[in-house]
């Protein structure tokens, strides 16, 4: 890696706008926070599915180290423009938690972590560290309501109780909650082949049933299973 950069701080708004610094604010799940840690992926995290990143850029194990050490989950952003790795790149206006739940040091020396997916969150604002961490003001999202799987989608559940004990240790976090339409929603909107840009769409409808809906629509295109 190059030589760090003078220290410096540069403030940006959802849309990568220079704004100004606001205030922080105590960390409560359900209210605005001051800052949220973000880590841009080429991915999309729904609550309650798993994420395993491998890690050794400084500013992610620091992150890391923060977060065990405070209790506190960081977010997962979509990256719309730019690279992993890159210094800002451009990312979704939402994206989600994501807590540690386990975490261990890989063959290579690299440190590897699982997550588990918590709550939606919108970015009000977000900034970069000198260290290059990206760091957002975000507003966090209602959980989903529990909603039951409508009559016509109850396939949907019990075709998800087979596969998921077939995909290994990947859930092995996860609370399975298969008569619930958010949370099914959610796992085929991870298991189907959908573009990035799907799963953000779905990732940012606030009605599970409507997530339910265009999950069952787009998993008549191709067999679920093509993409295990």
């Amino acid at each position: 890696m190059s030589a760090a950069a003078p220290p410096r701080e540069i403030a940006l708004n959802a849309t990568g706008a220079p704004v100004s610094n606001s205030k922080m604010r105590d960390f409560a799940a359900g209210t605005p926070v001051g800052e949220l840690a973000l880590f841009p992926l080429d991915t999309v995290l729904f609550p309650g599915g798993p994420l395993r990143l491998r890690l050794f850029e400084p500013r992610y194990l620091d992150m890391v180290r923060r977060c065990l050490k405070e209790s506190r989950p960081f977010g997962v952003v979509l990256i719309l423009e730019g690279e992993e790795g890159g210094a800002a790149p451009s990312v979704a206006a939402s994206g989600t938690s994501a807590r540690i739940v386990d975490f261990n040091t890989l063959p290579d020396g690299l440190l590897g972590i699982d997550c588990l997916g918590e709550l939606r969150f919108r970015i009000l604002s977000r900034r970069q560290q000198a260290d290059g961490l990206n760091l957002g003001e975000v507003e966090f999202l209602p959980e989903d309501a529990p909603s039951a799987l409508p009559a016509e989608l109850t396939h949907l559940g019990e075709l998800l109780r087979e596969l998921l004990p077939q995909l290994g240790e990947r859930y092995a976090h996860a609370s399975a909650r298969y008569e619930d339409a958010g949370w099914v929603g959610n796992r085929w909107a991870e298991i189907l082949p959908l573009s990035t840009a799907e799963r953000q769409q779905l990732l940012e409808l606030t009605d599970p049933l409507a997530r339910l809906a265009q999950v069952a629509a787009w998993s008549t295109r191709q067999p679920p299973t093509a993409h295990v």
